[in-house]
């Protein structure tokens, strides 16, 4: 068995290495990429099947990483190792997982003992682990009556890149009224409106920027998420060329 840590921290990876060599005795070799783009390239390279990779790092993070190793390779398992169970990470995760796939997301403060058996879970086993925390929050995501649906969190993403209500309804195939009584629903369960008249008109905010900024404090949004969108709409605006 192959083994492939994408971690940008040294002593991360090294900590990584151990573990892997700790759960998984059939492991014969552990390669280790120090950012996403090299880790791309090394899964090519060694048609790796069971990769490590933590979110967040420099150059290429670990969402933009496994989308395009899962797009060659859907057959991949991957445990995502990372500091954060930020909704926008969550989300991120669960657009791209194939189906059928066996991954995980284990956060880097759970015990050796957790990431062990997560390893030899997905790596040996064929299943999917998450951390408790993170599947708390894919349950309240989903379950909560103030949760955003997919298409809601689209258009918080586009008003966070600046589009405006026609560009939104262009880009995702919606009616003019349809974007606006989305954003109406956006700002009810961000509580913008509670926001506004707690302090008393409306004059002072822009209700646009006020959702993002909500957003982003209840870790909705993050650079990660938008770096993630930019490309996207960068790519869709060629097409309309």
């Amino acid at each position: 068995m192959k083994v492939l840590i994408v971690e940008d921290d040294p002593l991360h990876r090294s900590y990584l290495h151990e573990a892997v060599c700790a759960a998984l005795p059939e492991c014969d070799t552990v390669i280790e990429a120090e950012n996403g783009v090299a880790g791309e390239q090394l899964a090519r390279d060694h048609k790796s099947a069971h990769i490590v990779m933590d979110l967040q790092m420099a150059s290429r993070n670990g969402i933009e990483a496994a989308r395009t190793i899962w797009k060659e390779r859907p057959e991949t398992r991957i445990l995502f190792w990372s500091n954060y169970s930020d909704e926008a990470y969550v989300r991120g995760v669960s657009r791209i997982v194939p189906d059928g796939a066996a991954y995980g997301y284990v956060l880097k403060s759970a015990s050796d003992e957790r990431l062990k058996l997560a390893l030899r879970s997905i790596f040996v086993e064929s299943q999917c682990v998450i951390d408790r925390e993170v599947r708390g929050l894919q349950q309240k995501t989903i379950g909560r009556a103030n949760s955003f649906t997919d298409s809601e969190y689209e258009v918080l993403v586009d008003i966070a890149l600046g589009l405006t209500d026609r560009a939104i309804a262009k880009r995702r195939s919606l009616s003019l009224r349809s974007v606006q009584n989305r954003l109406q629903q956006l700002y009810d369960k961000l509580d913008v409106y509670q926001v506004i008249a707690e302090e008393q008109g409306d004059s002072r905010f822009n209700l646009r920027a006020r959702a993002v900024t909500v957003a982003f404090l209840r870790k909705l949004l993050n650079h990660s998420a938008l770096e993630r969108a930019e490309a996207e709409l960068q790519d869709w605006l060629k097409e309309q060329l």
